[in-house]
């Protein structure tokens, strides 16, 4: 276990005790690798506005997300899984904006892959929670 794990479970989780923490440690981890990854692909696009404009903006909602994920006293299960969908809607659209400069900024490349990879990691999040909320 990492410390965020141990941190974690001295936490009370409210009405989230039964949310899958390995879970939700992998997604707070590519949030955090999101958030790097388009922020430093936002300073490689010169002369592309457009895309450096949605990897700061896919970034600062990857740091949003993973903050409001290690409050786990104030979880609101709604609030959750609106985050968590536009977060990864933001990555799916910031990943298909680099996949246009792919060939020429490998930086991009780079970018739509971890963009891809958070959306992944936030979809399983939403179906964990979606299940725990039917129990």
């Amino acid at each position: 276990m990492n410390v965020m794990m141990d941190m974690m479970s001295m936490k009370d989780m409210g009405g989230m005790k039964d949310m899958d923490m390995a879970l939700m440690q992998s997604c707070m981890e590519a949030c955090a690798a999101c958030e790097q990854a388009c922020t430093m692909c936002a300073d490689a696009g010169e002369g592309m506005a457009r895309c450096s404009s949605m990897c700061m903006t896919t970034a600062d909602m990857c740091n949003t997300m993973m903050r409001m994920m290690m409050r786990p006293a104030g979880y609101d299960m709604g609030a959750m899984m609106a985050m968590l969908q536009a977060t990864m809607t933001m990555c799916m659209a910031c990943e298909d904006e680099c996949m246009m400069h792919a060939d020429m900024n490998e930086q991009c490349a780079m970018c739509a892959q971890v963009c891809r990879d958070c959306a992944t990691s936030c979809e399983a999040m939403m179906t964990s929670m979606r299940s725990m909320s039917m129990k």
